[in-house]
């Protein structure tokens, strides 16, 4: 359990940086290749961090989507040249909202574990 909280915080830090870094808006994330560089390695992170997270936590949350961040970490890593910006836009604005909702759930959860 220790490791999953481990793995919960890292990924409740890279979406607190991403919103931090895409606070500028749509606009600033496009114009300035270092604001979406900096969203895009966060983004990896944290889809390597779900990774880590143990079969045991991610069949206790079903609600999460796994599967699908796994898949997008892979695209991030191994597919970098055809990564689609809008689709990071759309992660970031869309369903990162979504996951930090899950992923506190999951942190509370784990805390009353504990």
């Amino acid at each position: 359990m220790k490791d999953d909280s481990l793995h919960i915080r890292h990924i409740l830090d890279c979406i607190e940086k991403i919103e931090t870094y895409a606070r500028g808006g749509r606009e600033a994330f496009f114009a300035d290749s270092m604001v979406a560089d900096a969203v895009v390695r966060k983004l990896q992170t944290l889809a390597e961090s779900a990774t880590r997270v143990s079969p045991d936590i991610q069949s206790r949350f079903p609600e999460v989507e796994w599967r699908a961040i796994a898949r997008f970490r892979n695209v991030l890593v191994h597919d970098y040249l055809g990564l689609d910006l809008v689709r990071v836009w759309n992660i970031v604005t869309v369903n990162l909202p979504v996951l930090k909702q899950q992923v506190e759930a999951i942190q509370a959860s784990l805390s009353t574990d504990a």
